[in-house]
């Protein structure tokens, strides 16, 4: 197997700088401690109400980092706009409502697959591998097979909120569906990642994923920072991933 990859979320230093205004703590240097520390790519998720990344941040990562930039977005014509015209590495698209404190749920991709096929074409002609945030449903793998992504990221967050309310059984449940999920794009020719709501109690969990290539972790790094710094927060989540991932090649 190929190294599992790092995907870290830099949105929660847009956070904390526009709590206050101004330009500090920098995103952009978030990124290049991440990158130092053993990120693979950087994740950005440009809202429309821009409560965190802004579009300047956008401009900055692009020219200002070497690894892959992930642009997170919703699939709305603004923001199919800004990523053709910056051409980011990928862009995962992600459901996005305004009252939402963050993505609560996966996309529907069943339920809008045309418009959603339409949308992601000139994504896709201008380069960038297209991403689609959904659950473990086959439903939703196999629409996004059809629409012509690239990779689907799988919605991690009620396994880690189950985890974190001491509620194994449920987890457990949760879990094996990830797993079938992971299985069943992998055989449908879909690279798949995993993210959202991801800690040091539950990385381990979906590193063990045969088939997944790529993790994508942010509010718990971000958190984690503060009593630790960001390069030692990313360098112990890189060092877990990388023993579980070492666990399933040579049990």
């Amino acid at each position: 197997m190929t190294k599992l990859r790092l995907g870290v979320n830099i949105d929660h230093v847009a956070t904390v700088r526009n709590a206050r205004g101004g330009s500090w703590p920098d995103p952009l240097r978030a990124a290049i401690l991440a990158e130092a520390a053993g990120a693979s790519g950087i994740t950005a998720h440009l809202r429309e109400d821009r409560r965190h990344i802004r579009d300047a941040d956008i401009e900055a990562l692009m020219a200002g980092i070497a690894i892959p930039l992930n642009f997170e977005m919703a699939a709305t014509g603004e923001m199919q706009a800004i990523a053709l015209r910056h051409k980011p590495h990928a862009v995962c698209i992600v459901p996005e409502k305004r009252e939402e404190r963050t993505t609560e749920g996966g996309l529907d991709v069943a339920g809008d697959e045309a418009r959603l096929t339409d949308f992601i074409a000139p994504l896709r002609e201008a380069g960038s591998r297209v991403s689609m945030f959904i659950g473990h449903e086959p439903a939703q793998i196999e629409a996004s097979a059809r629409i012509g992504a690239a990779v689907v990221e799988l919605h991690t967050g009620h396994y880690c909120e189950l985890i974190a309310e001491g509620r194994e059984a449920q987890a457990a449940v949760e879990l094996d569906a990830l797993l079938r999920g992971a299985a069943h794009a992998h055989g449908l020719g879909l690279e798949v990642h995993a993210g959202h709501g991801i800690s040091y109690d539950t990385v381990a969990a979906f590193a063990a994923f045969p088939q997944v290539v790529e993790l994508n972790i942010g509010h718990f790094l971000i958190g984690e920072s503060i009593f630790r710094g960001l390069g030692p927060a990313i360098e112990e989540m890189r060092r877990r991933m990388d023993a579980a991932r070492e666990q399933v090649e040579h049990p």
